[in-house]
């Protein structure tokens, strides 16, 4: 069984050998190609483009650390950009005071003219959405980690969402924030959303496919990780895109090591209780855990939402 240190050498370069990888299957990446649309994904990114089409103001997605928030935030782009929308994708964690507004305006495609013109950044990004909305181009500013946000980046977008100035009508802001941390946003932000969008975890589903998928992009054989180690990672990664993808990446690394020709749910499970956090020690093996059983979590159910607007 290899040592923390060797699993992370393996997953960084040498794994890609016996597996004939052509690169990292599970690298840490905000990638197009590496984003996975599962249940939970495809539900957001619907309900995003209702309210899209309905012209709304504010959105909130919602989710645990890992949850996927940031990498679903860049799909809504695009998703939202090939509907007609000008896009910019903003984060704002470990922004200081006074620099989001900048930064903002460096993510929206000014000429140069309007870049240089001796106004407040405020102005600026004012006369662009007045702009959008003179050509009916629909502006959407995706947010990333609002509930990290300095004061005045907050300030700022309250002032933005809430605004009553036609200017504004065709602006749609859609902020990410933690679960645990969401409370960080003011009542008065929270409750101008209109919708607050929740972003559960991958069903064990969602996660077989992505598995095959990541290894299928690289090269590699869909089959590499069994249908137990599958269901394995998605129970004790808590169907945690994060999380899945550091132990699906560990995994590899330690069957390769092992000599292994796919990974199997032992393999996974020795992965965990080696090399994971030392609380994985109190987490119950899968096989320990059985329908019906209590101590057995059901998966949320996610319905989808096109159908049910439609039907409204």
């Amino acid at each position: 069984m290899l040592t923390a240190p060797q699993a992370t050498f393996y997953a960084c370069g040498m794994v890609r050998e016996p597996w004939n990888f052509t690169a990292p299957p599970f690298a840490a990446t905000l990638a197009p190609a590496a984003f996975c649309c599962g249940r939970p994904q495809e539900e957001a990114l619907a309900r995003l483009e209702w309210l899209f089409e309905e012209r709304q103001r504010f959105a909130l997605i919602v989710g645990a650390e890992g949850a996927g928030k940031s990498h679903l935030a860049t799909a809504a782009a695009r998703r939202l950009g090939g509907l007609g929308a000008e896009t910019a994708l903003l984060s704002l964690r470990g922004v200081s005071s006074g620099e989001w507004l900048d930064l903002l305006l460096e993510r929206l495609p000014l000429d140069h003219a309007s870049r240089v013109e001796p106004t407040t950044a405020w102005q600026k990004l004012e006369n662009r959405l007045r702009e959008n909305r003179l050509l009916e181009r629909p502006t959407v500013l995706l947010v990333d980690d609002l509930d990290q946000a300095p004061a005045d980046a907050v300030a700022g977008f309250r002032r933005l969402i809430g605004s009553p100035e036609p200017r504004f009508a065709w602006t749609l802001v859609v902020a990410t924030a933690t679960a645990a941390t969401v409370a960080n946003l003011p009542d008065s932000l929270r409750n101008q959303a209109a919708m607050r969008i929740p972003l559960a975890g991958w069903s064990e589903a969602d996660v077989s496919r992505f598995l095959a998928g990541a290894v299928q992009r690289v090269g590699g054989d869909p089959g590499i990780f069994s249908p137990a180690a599958a269901a394995t990672i998605s129970r004790f990664a808590d169907g945690m895109p994060r999380s899945v993808c550091r132990l699906a990446q560990l995994a590899l690394a330690a069957a390769a090591g092992d000599g292994l020709p796919g990974v199997d749910a032992a393999t996974v499970e020795r992965v965990w209780r080696e090399l994971a956090p030392t609380e994985a020690a109190a987490i119950p093996a899968p096989s320990s855990i059985h329908r019906g059983s209590p101590t057995a979590v059901p998966r949320p159910r996610v319905r989808a939402v096109r159908q049910l607007f439609q039907d409204g």
